[in-house]
């Protein structure tokens, strides 16, 4: 029987992240010490904990069949990988970043100038698309000492909150993309290699939906039942169940975790009383 090939960080930012997606897609893992493959009991996978920067190099070579990786590392390695699925986890953004007392956030600022960076092929990019010429100094970490020590004007890394930056005398001027942690594949899978694939893919949407809904339970009258229903549309239509007190429903439905608050206000305003939010689990559609 076919085994899918997952890579994934043996450190880093999306490591706990990734494990924790693999169980809540139902993957039991047995996770030895120091092991750097893996073997799954209750799933035709196997998993492969890599450094970070060579998981491209084993995808486009399929030594694994799949990745979980930042988006911004394919960027930057410039490798053939077709991204399957966004995971909405890790999210960050390479962003150029200079000295805080320098007040302009013009990128003409970074013409003929040093910038230090991790990232030179993205920045390169950037660069050439907005006609900047500057001389770019790879490093390989640490990359917010630079402009602190002399050696750049400037500097292009990853950002997340920005603390990074604020403590080292920066501030973020321009983003240069967006990322975030995706499922990626080779393009070298056989056809049972796709079908495992295909219901791995399956497991991961129902969790991703889960996590962006909320369950939630009123109670109505019945007059305000079809108002309050159009307010609900993340589901074909709200069960909708009658109480013991005359003239009065509950009604049962789930609502996008991103507009919470503001559909719990449209629902109070419609009549809606007794609201109860339950996280969901999995979300099977």
């Amino acid at each position: 029987m076919s085994t899918l090939k997952i890579a994934i960080q043996k450190s880093g930012r999306l490591y706990e992240e990734s494990l924790q997606l693999l169980k809540d897609c139902g993957i039991l893992i047995n996770n030895g010490k120091d092991q750097l493959k893996v073997s799954v009991d209750n799933f035709p996978m196997e998993i492969m904990y890599l450094r970070n920067s060579d998981i491209p190099q084993y995808l486009e070579d399929g030594v694994v069949d799949i990745a979980i990786v930042g988006e911004n590392l394919l960027v930057e390695k410039q490798k053939n990988i077709e991204i399957i699925q966004s995971l909405g986890f890790s999210k960050c953004r390479v962003s150029l970043a200079i000295p805080k007392e320098i007040e302009t956030d013009d990128i003409t600022y970074f013409q003929d100038k040093r910038i230090a960076t991790s990232y030179p092929n993205t920045l390169n990019n950037f660069l050439l698309k907005n006609n900047i010429s500057a001389d770019i100094h790879v490093i390989s970490g640490s990359v917010e000492i630079a402009p602190n020590i002399g050696l750049a004007d400037g500097i292009c890394d990853i950002v997340s909150s920005g603390s990074t930056l604020f403590k080292n005398g920066l501030r973020e001027t321009v983003t240069i993309l967006k990322s975030e942690a995706v499922l990626a594949k080779t393009s070298l899978l056989s056809n049972d290699k796709q079908s495992i694939l295909e219901k791995f893919l399956f497991r991961i949407q129902s969790v991703l939906r889960a996590k962006n809904s909320k369950y939630i339970l009123m109670n109505v009258p019945n007059d305000k039942i079809a108002e309050i229903s159009n307010i609900l549309p993340v589901l074909k239509s709200p069960t909708v169940i009658p109480l013991a007190e005359k003239n009065w429903s509950s009604i049962h439905s789930v609502i996008d975790a991103e507009r919470f608050w503001e559909v719990i206000d449209e629902l109070k305003e419609k009549g809606a009383q007794d609201i109860l939010i339950i996280p969901i689990d999995k979300m099977v559609i």
